[in-house]
């Protein structure tokens, strides 16, 4: 019959059990966070990379063809509560040849007697037209910064890529629909002025 283990060895190898399952538990939460860190910019660039979820693509210059295909694009203007604007598109529908770059303006208005910051979430519908709707400019880009009572005409210049009429899962798709939606946001901060006043005491 094997002996019984000494009791110092006992607690020794009891230590060194609690000092292997803690760092494992340790390791496993760090790979936990350092996953949820590294979600947030691998589905970003998923979206921007397929157009999942109607995320719209952004393009540098116009397409060198254009098709005979015409396609209606309605535009939808949302404001989250919390922001005290009105945001309206200058039209509601327009008809676009595949290709063809557009520019379309939205106004807002900034209903508050103080200064108020936006930034405009984005989507097409049906979303797997996402991958097809192409922006070379928009103020989506931007946090957009409005004085009291400040009126601004905003610009999205945008196409419809010509291989949309390639994909035959999108031969039914006679319309999309481009919404925004603005939400509150924080202003940036601007740098200190150089040679500005020192606060007493400052250096």
């Amino acid at each position: 019959m094997q002996e019984p283990m000494p009791q110092g060895q006992q607690r020794g190898a009891a230590s060194r059990r609690d000092l292997v399952i803690a760092f494992t538990c340790g390791a496993v939460v760090a790979l936990m966070v350092g996953a949820s860190f590294a979600a947030v910019p691998f589905y970003n660039w998923f979206c921007r990379t397929t157009g999942y979820g109607g995320t719209t693509q952004r393009a540098h210059v116009a397409p060198k063809q254009t098709s005979d295909r015409k396609i209606t694009v309605y535009f939808d203007s949302n404001v989250s509560s919390g922001l005290p604007w009105d945001f309206q598109p200058e039209r509601r529908t327009i008809d676009v040849r595949l290709g063809e770059v557009v520019t379309v303006y939205y106004k807002v208005i900034n209903q508050a007697a103080r200064v108020t910051t936006g930034q405009a979430a984005y989507n097409v519908s049906p979303p797997t037209v996402g991958i097809y709707f192409e922006k070379i400019n928009c103020f989506c880009f931007t946090q957009q910064t409005l004085k009291p009572g400040e009126t601004r005409d905003m610009a999205v210049v945008f196409y419809v890529d010509p291989k949309l009429a390639k994909d035959s899962e999108q031969d039914g798709t006679n319309m999309i629909t481009l919404s925004y939606t603005f939400y509150p946001a924080k202003p940036p901060e601007q740098p200190v002025a150089a040679g500005s006043p020192q606060p007493p005491g400052g250096g």
